[in-house]
């Protein structure tokens, strides 16, 4: 199959089993993440897995580890497998902090009801949609079953974080931000926001989960934006959403994807790494359509001594 829609092995103990990633615990004990191909979207898990997907994320998430290395360490060991990742086992840290540099999404419905007040952040009235920040903002939220938005404040009184945990993951989101605002500006793409997931290995602060992907950033064109920034097109996964809204019936969203939209998301996830990285990702028979996906993902982690060849 040229997709990875779902990996399960009784070889190796599953410790969590996400939307769209994997974790298991590897002999070593240190865990092991498969990205498979799912897509989610809406708060549910398509039925169409988009091919090359997997392994665009996880090779992003991989590029982007080791350019931000001077910034914060993180929790990468060493890729495996073009969708898998051997990574530290660190203490996960309960909060996503969401770094925004701009009026969208889920901010833009909030301030169009009237909110002017995001996680303890105070924007002025007169704004318009997609209209930048004079500087990139900080919107934290919980890791809960449903994540909620909450200020650096009740972060600390609720027991979350500490206050000076809190200000080493604000500066270091920022720092991140920064340095891949200017690197996707210099390829004509716009980081619009994204979010960032830190634990704790040995006391030590580090990256972990993914970072500037299309599953966990909004992207867009700096020349479409520059075009008509109300109308700029999002380079992520915002053109199946949109799909899915314009497909809606009964109030229920379709569960899965035509055959053009399925090879249309490809494409666009191929696009992004590319010009990301600056390289097309590999079509060798490590990544190529026409191979068996989970083979050669089982083949990698039997010639790497995580698994035994059954």
């Amino acid at each position: 199959m040229d997709t990875l829609n779902h990996f399960d092995t009784p070889q190796l103990e599953l410790l969590h089993r996400g939307k769209v990633r994997d974790s298991y615990r590897a002999p070593s004990g240190e865990r092991l993440i498969v990205v498979t191909d799912r897509l989610s979207a809406f708060d549910s898990v398509l039925e169409t897995p988009i091919a090359h997907k997997g392994a665009v994320l996880n090779g992003l998430a991989a590029f982007w580890f080791e350019k931000t290395q001077h910034i914060i360490p993180n929790h990468v060991i060493s890729l495996l497998d073009p969708n898998v990742t051997l990574a530290k086992e660190a203490e996960p840290i309960r909060v996503e902090m969401v770094v925004r540099n701009y009026l969208t999404g889920s901010m833009l419905r909030g301030y169009l009801q009237g909110q002017r007040t995001f996680s303890g952040v105070t924007v002025p009235d007169g704004l318009t949609k997609h209209q930048q920040f004079p500087e990139p903002i900080v919107t934290p939220t919980t890791k809960e079953e449903s994540d909620r938005e909450i200020t650096p404040e009740n972060l600390v009184s609720e027991g979350w974080v500490s206050a000076e945990l809190y200000e080493k993951m604000r500066v270091k989101a920022l720092e991140l931000f920064n340095f891949a605002s200017q690197w996707m500006a210099e390829r004509g793409i716009i980081l619009v926001d994204t979010k960032y997931e830190f634990g704790l290995l040995n006391g030590e602060l580090i990256l972990i989960d993914e970072i500037h992907t299309p599953d966990s950033s909004r992207f867009w064109s700096a020349e479409d934006y520059a075009k008509n920034p109300e109308t700029a097109e999002q380079m992520d996964k915002e053109y199946v959403r949109q799909w899915l809204i314009a497909n809606k019936q009964d109030g229920q969203y379709p569960r899965a994807l035509t055959p053009e939209v399925s090879a249309e998301a490809t494409r666009r996830y191929l696009d992004i790494y590319e010009r990301i990285t600056g390289a097309p990702l590999q079509t060798n028979n490590e990544t190529t359509t026409e191979g068996d996906v989970q083979a050669r993902l089982v083949g990698n982690l039997v010639r790497a001594g995580i698994m035994k060849d059954a």
